[in-house]
């Protein structure tokens, strides 16, 4: 069986617009352009697409994305001006993403005040990743020299097709049992993976040790716990029990819910769609 990569896709500021492309630069710290960029409020800590909906209606084009930015960074949302966003060279702040505590660069006064006028909170700012290597990673699953920008927990998520084919007929079969009308198929996007690959068993990259994409090598880190982000509907902003509800039935162990794995890029390189996956 031929398992190849479906779609590649970057996430310029965390809990944006998905933007899909067909090639990537693997760099140490993850795919080029991906989570570099984050929301906070005025405390410093995080703020994503969970408590915020509205976020995802914001695209953040990046150089690496199709279409690029023309700087290092164009936010855009329906009823709005873009805003380009060059990358900032203030002072270090600390900033807080969920249980690390981190530095950042914060955007530009302009930059700010679109968020806020555009999420109607007056609480916001964006700030930029400057240097990923000062991120170390949880040493349970790491090594030393893994480096991450503003991924939850590690570099890359990789998600499988055919392991999304069978958890959307568990959500069938577990609604006729409960006599209730199954809920349409969920897309791969409600992960949010960076590379998605089809051609596997469902559920096989549970015991893959290292990935080989093109000329890029990557090692497993872990299993990806989920949590309420996969219940938003990408659509109307809505949320619902799935997929936590089947995942809790059929993928549930050590107290969490788990689809996808997550990986550490061993080199470096270019990776595209159609490439193969030779998988240890």
């Amino acid at each position: 069986m031929t398992i190849e990569v479906s779609a590649l896709a970057v996430h310029p500021v965390k809990s944006t617009a998905i933007r899909h492309v067909h090639r990537a630069e693997v760099q140490p710290w993850g795919l080029a352009g991906d989570r570099r960029w984050m929301i906070v409020d005025d405390t410093g800590t995080l703020v994503t697409a969970r408590e915020l909906h509205e976020l995802f209606r914001i695209t953040a084009d990046a150089p690496e994305t199709n279409p690029p930015a023309p700087k290092s960074l164009r936010l855009s949302a329906d009823g709005h001006e873009p805003v380009d966003v060059a990358e900032p060279d203030s002072e270090h702040v600390p900033v807080r993403l969920h249980r690390h505590d981190l530095l950042a660069r914060p955007a530009d006064d302009a930059t700010n005040a679109w968020l806020r006028s555009v999420l109607g909170r007056d609480d916001l700012r964006l700030v930029w990743c400057d240097d990923p290597t000062r991120r170390s990673l949880n040493p349970t699953y790491s090594r030393p020299g893994d480096h991450t920008a503003f991924a939850d927990g590690y570099p890359i998520t990789l998600a499988s097709l055919d392991s999304l084919a069978r958890l959307n007929e568990w959500m069938v079969d577990d609604a006729l049992q409960r006599g209730e009308e199954p809920a349409p198929p969920l897309p791969i996007e409600r992960f949010r993976p960076n590379i998605v690959v089809h051609g596997a068993e469902p559920f096989a990259e549970d015991t893959w040790e290292r990935v080989r994409i093109g000329d890029v090598t990557f090692r497993k880190a872990k299993l990806v716990d989920r949590c309420v982000m996969t219940t938003i509907s990408l659509v109307d902003l809505t949320t619902s029990k799935e997929p936590i509800r089947t995942l809790a039935r059929h993928r549930r162990w050590e107290g969490n819910t788990w689809f996808a794995i997550q990986l550490v890029p061993e080199t470096t390189g270019e990776i595209e769609v159609g490439d193969p996956v030779l998988v240890e």
